[in-house]
């Protein structure tokens, strides 16, 4: 079972994919678009990638703000997630995804990376982040055996 980890962005759409089993999840890579409401070609290709890996769920990166509200980025996200539902006809599930571009900032730095470089792939860094996050919880196997 395969699921797909997204960090929805004004510009950019990190991917991350999971194993087969559903254990780990690795950056995979970023798409970009010139305008923010020019959508068709990164739900296509959003679509070949489902295909392509046999992803039977989505985790798309719900940006809260610090004290868990909702603001403008995040209602965009979720009007992004409903059209990935209608696209796609998978689940897609919200995962709060507060300070994972930071997070992933921080193991590049650490990694060596230099900043020009970095800015080519923490967008899908931080969807592996997303992604590890929902698969550490436990959620993704609730979610197949059907308790939610």
């Amino acid at each position: 079972m395969r699921i797909l980890g997204l960090d929805y962005g004004s510009r950019t759409v990190g991917v991350a994919i999971s194993d087969p089993l559903g254990v780990t999840a690795q950056p995979l890579l970023t798409i970009e678009r010139k305008e923010e409401n020019k959508l068709r070609k990164t739900l296509a290709r959003i679509e070949s990638l489902i295909a392509e890996y046999q992803v039977e769920k989505i985790v798309l990166g719900l940006p809260r703000n610090m004290d868990y509200s909702v603001g403008e980025r995040a209602e965009k996200t979720m009007e992004f997630a409903q059209m990935l539902r209608r696209r796609t006809g998978l689940a897609v599930f919200l995962w709060d995804e507060r300070l994972t571009t930071v997070a992933a900032e921080k193991v590049l730095i650490e990694s060596g990376i230099r900043r020009e470089n970095r800015k080519e792939v923490i967008d899908q860094v931080a969807a592996a982040f997303i992604l590890e996050g929902f698969l550490a919880s436990g959620k993704a196997q609730e979610e197949t055996e059907g308790d939610i």
